[in-house]
């Protein structure tokens, strides 16, 4: 990685947006040696995520009353889930007490206080009388009294999650007595990887995959041994490591053997294998001419592959299935139902007690946005309503939240309401892909904590969506969540330290989806960071705001998350949303805005959930804000409750989201010394990183629907930009104008490169502000392909200079062009500017990365532009 240099004056007031500033940068004056102090934390990498068992601050040790003396194991084999449990709570007391206890069998047990871990029928066999008849499968029940500790579960894999479950107390300095019984509240709790077998990972921003590389799984798991203990300690039960648009070479014999060192490796972490399937195996990998699923020779290959992979990995966790989904393919190429494929293979893994994850994801990608009451919206409940009752009992319809993609803000999927007869797990998604992909931060359990708590009025009784996922409102036994998560080899597992703790509350939540959002939020940072009052505090409040912020600066009122989702699904462009075949659409047109998915005069998708919600939907009076331009096509002047218009609040939203993302860098560097400088440097980083980019989906959003409609910003804001130097005013040598599309997503809608491709440019300038001191932001371009060199002059004096190379420090999918992707800024803080001074920019091509530059803003303290 390349160093970039600082070389100017006044670290005290740093926020540098976009870049960080590693030790070893020039200064020229003013050098605050406090700015490179490691502080007094202790060097991590993340790895250990919310697991580190740190010792305790001495104030919080004092509430300990006593410690168990031995670890006593009731029952239990060298890899089972309860030696696992024995060798966790050993390890944790360790790191927390500095205390390595014995483990012991009980008949070596002494007087004194213990860590007794058991299965119920062995702690009733031989250690004492527990009556728990309300203990669930995987649940377990914790007692602590006086420094004596039971921990006991329905079977093996319940101990597990005691065990962790008393070491996160201790862990929080929680040392009062307790006791009582937890169980999951519905019996899947899987995550599903989208990782592919020559190692790349499908919406993975953290690396590539710790299963596979080159066609088959890797040989050192490792990365997966650790990852199977994460999952444990959240109370994952399973995992699917290949990609649900899967390679059918994954049934090949030397991918089953691969598989099952990845189950050998998972299992005493109590976490089953499934796997994804591709629906043409059989004509793509075994040379039938069909994959018809009521073919008698189809029906055999599928149970024979299903036999070898149940010999290799017996306690196989099942199949999920993406069939007839953007290309994939599946039952309806041969006119059978998608009920008669799910039950094709729910028969070939029946025998062995495995279960079928079968998507409702089913959608025609090549729809007709010209048909006014055509909706993707509306095609799960298409699909599968008319089914239900029609799949075998081990089948479970696995439901994304909302009924369209993962987006920022959608209504709850009405499919939820229309198949009571069939079990139905609900999909989330752990991994940023429509949120930012991990290089901006947005904690996402307060979104899935509305989802899991609407009520949807089924036969106008109270049923959350969490009782129709936990089995309750229907009678099911099968039922629960799928969480796609995505980790790569990154240490931090996710990219970004702080995204971790979305991978935990969805364990959490999938545990317990009463638990509230916040609680989880701060159980995490104290697991992770410590008990810094102030590191609780700044955390918590990023953490909150991340997701209402992250909206205001993408998509607001349900009008979807206004990203590219034609190319990477990352940056702005709302343009990309219309006027093609994938079904995203927001209906813009000069005066208007919003799906109509009302009966009365649009699709008719608000008429799809149950007769008290659809009401409420239907009627514009009745929608909530929130949602108003995703269930109705309105004008751009239509007032809200608020009173503003649409188009204002689009306005207003977008300026004050980018305006308190700005907020987040600043908080965090006030951490500084209080936590570890690896952690800490990395999330600076990409908390700058993401101040400088909310302001490009802010430019880029309002120019768009600001030129659309023709409405000016009530405030002024819009277009308007007092402090910026557009790059094609500078005088160039060397550089020539260029266009950039989205055009919004350069500032006047042009931004300037050099030429040739590989050369080097020269933009020059003189500064007509008043002396002072300022912010000086650059606005450029970083795409993927190259690392083009930057160099900033004042008055012939190097100030600052850098490498385009964001795709060596970032992980989300980069840009091979000038685009909403790719535009991007550094801040340079506390410059001494003079009227008159000259600042030049030297620009220096790499690769197919040609140094594009878009502005230049002067900004005084205060000021974000």
């Amino acid at each position: 990685m390349r160093a970039s240099k600082l070389v100017y004056s006044d670290f005290r007031s740093m926020c540098c947006i976009g870049l960080d500033f590693p030790d070893g940068a020039i200064l020229r004056c003013g050098f605050d040696r406090r700015f490179w102090s490691s502080g007094a934390a202790a060097a991590e990498n993340g790895i250990d995520g919310w697991l580190r068992y740190a010792p305790l601050p001495a104030d919080l040790l004092q509430g300990a009353a006593s410690t168990p003396t031995a670890i006593v194991v009731l029952n239990s084999t060298d890899s089972s889930p309860i030696s696992i449990a024995a060798r966790e709570v050993q390890k944790g007391l360790q790191g927390i007490f500095g205390k390595n206890l014995d483990i012991l069998q009980p008949s070596a047990a002494r007087n004194g206080s213990h860590v007794v871990l058991g299965t119920l029928s062995a702690y009733n066999t031989g250690w004492g009388n527990l009556n728990v008849s309300n203990l669930a499968p995987d649940g377990y029940f914790l007692s602590v009294r006086r420094g004596s500790v039971s921990i006991v579960g329905r079977n093996e894999r319940g101990v597990l999650y005691g065990a962790f479950a008393y070491l996160s107390r201790i862990a929080q300095g929680n040392f009062g007595d307790a006791q009582f019984v937890s169980n999951p509240d519905a019996p899947i709790r899987w995550v599903n990887e989208w990782d592919n077998l020559d190692g790349t990972i499908e919406r993975g921003y953290a690396g590539p995959s710790i299963f596979f590389s080159e066609g088959t799984v890797v040989k050192n798991l490792t990365r997966v041994s650790q990852y199977a203990r994460l999952l444990a300690s959240l109370g994952i039960n399973g995992l699917i490591p290949h990609n649900v648009n899967a390679n059918p070479s994954i049934l090949s014999d030397e991918n089953i053997d691969g598989l099952g060192r990845i189950a050998d490796v998972m299992r005493p972490y109590g976490v089953q294998l499934g796997i994804s399937i591709n629906f043409a195996s059989p004509k793509s990998l075994g040379g039938l001419n069909t994959f018809d699923p009521l073919d008698p020779a189809v029906i055999e290959w599928w149970n024979n592959r299903t036999k070898a992979l149940y010999k290799r990995v017996p306690d196989l966790g099942g199949f999920i299935v993406k069939a007839n989904s953007e290309g994939q393919p599946g039952p309806l190429t041969y006119n059978r139902t998608l009920a008669d494929g799910a039950n094709l293979f729910a028969r070939a893994v029946k025998p062995y007690g495995g279960i079928i994850m079968f998507r409702a994801f089913v959608y025609d990608r090549f729809a007709d946005w010209t048909v006014w009451k055509a909706d993707r919206a509306n095609a799960a409940v298409d699909f599968f309503k008319d089914l239900d009752g029609k799949f075998l009992d081990n089948v479970v319809v696995q439901i994304k939240y909302g009924p369209i993609d993962f987006q920022v803000r959608e209504p709850v999927s009405p499919l939820f309401a229309n198949i009571p007869k069939t079990a139905v797990a609900m999909e989330l998604q752990v991994t940023q892909e429509y949120l930012g992909q991990q290089s901006h931060f947005v904690y996402i359990p307060p979104m899935w904590k509305e989802i899991l708590d609407f009520d949807m009025r089924v036969n106008n009784k109270s049923s959350t969506v969490r009782d129709i996922v936990g089995g309750r409102v229907f009678g099911q036994k099968l039922g629960g969540y799928a969480g796609v998560v995505n980790v790569g080899t990154n240490t931090s597992w996710l990219g970004h330290h702080l995204s971790m703790s979305n991978l935990y509350g969805y364990g959490r939540l999938a545990w317990n989806p009463k638990q509230d959002a916040q609680d989880l939020l701060q159980e995490w940072i104290r697991l992770t960071f410590g008990f810094d009052k102030t590191v609780l505090d700044t955390i918590t409040r990023i953490g909150m705001e991340s997701w209402p912020t992250y909206e205001n600066y993408t998509g607001n009122l349900g009008i979807q998350t206004l990203t590219d989702i034609l190319y990477t699904h990352y940056g702005p462009n709302p343009a990309s949303q219309d006027n093609n075949g994938w079904g995203q659409w927001t209906r813009a047109t000069t005066t208007h805005i919003g799906m109509d998915r009302t009966v009365k005069n649009g699709t008719g998708n608000a008429g799809q959930y149950p007769p008290e919600v659809a009401t409420m939907y239907e009627n514009i009076e009745t929608t909530p804000d929130n949602l108003i331009l995703w269930f109705h096509h309105v004008p751009y002047k239509q007032r809200l409750k608020s009173g503003k218009t649409v188009i204002q609040h689009f306005y207003d939203a977008h300026y004050d989201g980018a305006a308190n993302t700005q907020t987040f860098a600043p908080a965090w560097e006030n951490l500084r010394g209080k936590i570890d400088q690896q952690r800490f440097d990395e999330v600076l980083f990409r908390l700058r990183y993401q101040a400088g980019h909310s302001i490009v989906w802010r430019d880029a959003i309002c120019n768009f629907y600001h030129n659309l409609s023709g409405i000016p910003d009530e405030a002024g804001r819009v277009g308007k930009h007092p402090y910026r130097i557009e790059a094609e005013t500078f005088s160039l040598k060397g550089f020539t104008l260029t266009g950039v599309n989205p055009p919004e997503t350069a500032s006047n809608f042009t931004a300037i490169w050099t030429t040739p491709r590989n050369g080097t440019g020269e933009a020059v300038t003189t500064l007509d502000f008043a002396s002072g001191t300022y912010n000086i932001a650059i606005g450029y371009f970083d795409i993927i392909g190259g690392r083009a060199h930057y160099s900033a002059y004042l008055n012939a004096i190097p100030l600052y200079e850098w490498y385009g190379d964001l795709e060596d420090r970032l992980g989300h999918a980069f840009s091979e062009k000038l685009d909403g992707h790719s535009a991007t800024r550094v801040t340079i803080p506390g410059v001494q500017v003079k009227r008159g001074d000259v600042l030049r920019i030297v620009g220096v091509a790499n690769g197919n990365e040609t140094a594009a530059l878009d502005y230049v803003a002067v900004l005084p303290e205060g000021i974000v532009d």
